[in-house]
């Protein structure tokens, strides 16, 4: 992935108040950056908030699509670590929540650890995806698991040209995330684990299971609101609380006053859809 700067509107918190702490945020299959926009209203000020962006679409339309999760998180990795140094979460959701798995052992590596994962409805990769595969289906199957999940509105499944530019990134996304395997060694970043009770994809008894992966402190919490339950303002609320009293933060002021959407890093935007 080509590193991005983070843009002027992706910045939540007063005017002209410099961040005190980063929340990277990595979005479901075929998911865009503005799937976090509910985000931007909820964060204290000094919380900058950058959405990933992977290949294959929005600013990055004209890059070929990544199939395989290593390599987006090894971009990500390399964007990250081309900021201006801040502390840092990361957060990722359902396929999101594998890159962020990946991107954070690679940040480990590098010797530049988040303070906090978090991983959302997603199955610990001690379970890994089983056929039949989603990335293998037909379009008209796909499209179908799509709408039975709620990762698109109903009255946008009749937009066929909508709908057939982003069926290749949902594709790509799942076979990544339905080709990924368990690494042999784990994290030692501390997780926070979510999922909903209602989710019709991932079992909320199996979250305990993400405490395998690190050697850190680990922490679950389970809410209703479906597969995309993260994107929901009232929700978003209570996650970024979670998430500034994991990172030891003492601030938790009122919402930013700003709007609009996330900024995004690059080789994958820091970025839309459906699992």
């Amino acid at each position: 992935m080509s590193a991005l700067p983070p843009e002027t509107g992706g910045r939540a918190g007063r005017r002209g108040e410099s961040p005190r702490l980063r929340l990277v945020v990595l979005p479901h299959a075929g998911g865009w950056p503005s799937a976090f926009r509910p985000w931007r209203g909820v964060l204290p000020p000094g919380v900058e908030l950058l959405a990933g962006q992977f290949p294959g679409r929005g600013m990055r339309q004209g890059e070929p699509l990544l199939r395989r999760v290593e390599p987006l998180a090894d971009g990500l990795g390399r964007a990250l670590m081309e900021l201006e140094p801040l502390p840092f979460a990361v957060v990722g959701h359902s396929f999101g929540s594998v890159v962020a798995y990946e991107l954070t052992r690679a940040l480990e590596r590098a010797g530049m650890p988040p303070e906090l994962l978090v991983v959302s409805a997603r199955q610990a990769p001690c379970f890994p995806s089983r056929p039949p595969y989603a990335h293998l289906s037909s379009d008209a199957d796909l499209l179908r698991h799509v709408l039975r999940i709620g990762g698109t509105p109903a009255e946008l499944a009749h937009r066929t040209d909508l709908m057939r530019r982003m069926l290749p990134a949902i594709r790509a996304d799942l076979e990544a995330l339905e080709t990924y395997r368990r690494p042999v060694s784990g994290s030692t970043t501390s997780m926070l684990a979510l999922g909903a009770v209602d989710d019709p994809l991932v079992e909320a008894d199996r979250l305990s299971l993400w405490s395998l992966e690190t050697t850190g402190e680990f922490t679950q919490r389970t809410f209703s609101g479906g597969h995309f339950f993260i994107y929901q303002p009232e929700i978003a609320v209570q996650i970024t609380r979670l998430v500034m009293a994991a990172v030891g933060d003492p601030f938790l002021g009122r919402p930013g006053e700003r709007r609009g959407n996330p900024a995004s890093i690059g080789g994958t935007t820091v970025g839309s859809h459906s699992t």
